[in-house]
């Protein structure tokens, strides 16, 4: 029990990272060939990957579980954030880093649940792949969307406001793009060295 517990404050912590590692690089948006998207685009798809694999190895009610302890330490974490680089402290309020705080919570929160119910749905296919790719498309097409809606749309932001469609779509092509081609192949090499190390261990106890 203990050391499940533990494992669940892990990977908690894991998703609390890289939900302030990806609200820190969205604050950086930039233009490739034409297209608006920001850097968080390419942090962002890891959160989705790392649920999968807690769904495949602890269940889904364990991988629940574990968004819903990091989604209110996420929030705090996102109007922290959002606050320093709009405003350059992290205790001042305003109600457009409340809002981008709160887009970021709804976001993450419908996203990783989503990626679970569909994860779960399709975790008995026959190839390994299908669960982790189609749960991490639909689950970044909800988080991204939502985020991008909630934060900037008519807000005070005259750049995010008038292209949030326009970064929302380009940042979900890259990240489906950066999931498909690197962190699910990442998801399967992972899976594939625990369930060896796990058979290695039953053969030892046998």
């Amino acid at each position: 029990m203990l050391e499940r517990n533990n494992k669940l404050i892990w990977l908690m912590l894991t998703h609390i990272f890289i939900i302030c590692l990806s609200n820190t690089l969205v604050q950086y948006p930039f233009t490739l060939m034409g297209f608006h998207t920001t850097f968080g685009a390419f942090t962002y798809p890891l959160i989705f990957i790392l649920t999968d694999l807690t769904t495949r190895l602890l269940g889904q009610e364990q991988a629940r579980k574990i968004v819903l302890m990091a989604m209110v330490p996420g929030l705090f974490c996102s109007f922290f954030i959002a606050n320093f680089y709009n405003q350059g402290e992290l205790l001042v309020y305003n109600s457009v880093v409340l809002r981008i705080a709160f887009a970021s919570f709804f976001a993450y929160v419908l996203g990783q649940l989503l990626d679970i119910s569909i994860f779960q749905k399709l975790r008995q296919s026959s190839k390994w792949w299908i669960a982790p790719s189609v749960a991490t498309i639909f689950g970044n097409l909800l988080d991204t969307y939502s985020f991008f809606f909630i934060a900037f749309y008519q807000g005070n932001n005259a750049f995010l406001s008038a292209h949030w469609l326009e970064i929302a779509t380009v940042d979900l092509a890259f990240k489906i793009i950066i999931s498909l081609l690197s962190f699910v192949p990442i998801y399967g090499l992972i899976l594939k060295l625990i369930l060896d190390n796990k058979d290695g261990l039953v053969s030892d106890i046998r």
